[in-house]
């Protein structure tokens, strides 16, 4: 496994200016997305939490790797045909464009849910 960078900056830095732009055009997008969150390195990758973890995102040999838990790959099963997708994942192939729309619109699903979840749990 890579070391744990210190920051997303850092991890973004270990890439090739072509994967580099993908990388950043994912930051952007799931910063503006996610107004809210803090951006964090977990599980040696950029992590967006608000209440919990919300989305993850990784750059690997031949994808960039979408990491939206569980919940964001079900709920968006239709709009990922044509992905590669597993429980909790998906990939983006580097010679595809960007899902950028889609991306933002998983990113504020995680994030409403994990709000609903926080709510419930405060009733209890």
């Amino acid at each position: 496994m890579n070391p744990k960078p210190s920051s997303v900056e850092e991890y973004l830095s270990w890439f090739s200016p072509e994967i580099r732009e993908k990388l950043e055009q994912i930051r952007a997008t799931i910063l503006k997305a996610l107004p809210n969150a803090k951006e964090v390195i977990s599980y040696h990758m950029p992590s967006y939490k608000t209440t919990e973890d919300l989305v993850y995102f990784a750059a690997a040999k031949k994808h960039i790797g979408f990491y939206p838990t569980n919940s964001g790959v079900s709920e968006f099963k239709k709009e990922l045909e044509g992905f590669v997708t597993s429980k909790g994942a998906i990939q983006i192939p580097y010679d595809k464009p960007l899902p950028l729309k889609l991306i933002a619109d998983i990113a504020k699903f995680r994030a409403e849910e994990a709000e609903q979840r926080a709510k419930a749990k405060k009733k209890k």
